[in-house]
């Protein structure tokens, strides 16, 4: 499904040059369940970016399920990501005053999806996360990991392929961490491609492999949990 080949960025910082990955070279199957570490600095968010077609290497190539998205248009790379990609953040990025249905509908609303399917889908959604009871709700009548949730339903409400997930635990209680890592457990279990950047071993032991990047590369040795 995911191959880099090769893969670099550089920033270019006044006159000074940033070497943020440096030639990576990756392969995520189907279907896989993956978390990504690293110290601060080592390049995983911008490896997560790429992946996620939110910005293009400098260098090499990336195919996603056969199609080369190197360089690609910004429309071109939105297309794709509306139809291939769902993302969860650390902070759930919701909209303070909007009810979850109405948060989970709206990249539904931006695909063009007509109103009556974009409720049954974003209600179907919620109801896959335990929110179905929920979705009448704003973000302060909540919990963090109810809040979490939303956000993965949201994700969820383009019945996308791939789910890239940033420190999606981060800002919640053992529990509610617990929980979320229950979800994406079940979601990996139905397919979905599972890509998890954390700084937590525990989260990164319920994944099927590990992958260690430091200083804008992979460590072969450390490639597998």
């Amino acid at each position: 499904m995911i191959e880099l080949k090769g893969i670099v960025k550089e920033y270019q910082m006044g006159v000074e040059t940033i070497h943020a990955l440096r030639g990576v070279d990756l392969t995520i199957a189907d279907g896989e369940f993956v978390a990504v570490m690293g110290p601060s600095g080592s390049g995983k968010s911008t490896m997560m970016n790429i992946i996620g077609c939110l910005d293009l290497p400098t260098a090499g190539a990336y195919q996603l399920d056969g199609i080369d998205v190197s360089d690609m248009t910004d429309d071109e790379q939105a297309r794709v990501r509306n139809r291939h990609i769902g993302f969860v953040f650390q902070q759930f990025n919701l909209l303070p005053r909007t009810p979850a249905l109405k948060q989970v509908a709206l990249p539904l609303m931006y695909a063009g999806v007509g109103r009556s399917e974009r409720m049954a889908r974003a209600t179907q959604a919620l109801q896959a996360v335990g929110l179905g009871d929920r979705i009448h709700h704003r973000p302060d009548e909540l919990s963090g990991g109810q809040q979490q949730r939303v956000a993965i339903a949201r994700a969820l409400a383009t019945d996308p392929s791939i789910i890239l997930a940033d420190e999606p635990t981060g800002a919640l209680d053992t529990q509610s961490g617990e929980e979320i890592l229950n979800i994406f457990e079940s979601l990996n279990a139905r397919g979905i491609t599972i890509i998890v950047i954390t700084h937590d071993p525990d989260v990164a032991d319920r994944a099927q492999r590990t992958i260690w990047i430091r200083d804008g590369l992979i460590q072969k040795g450390q490639a597998a949990s």
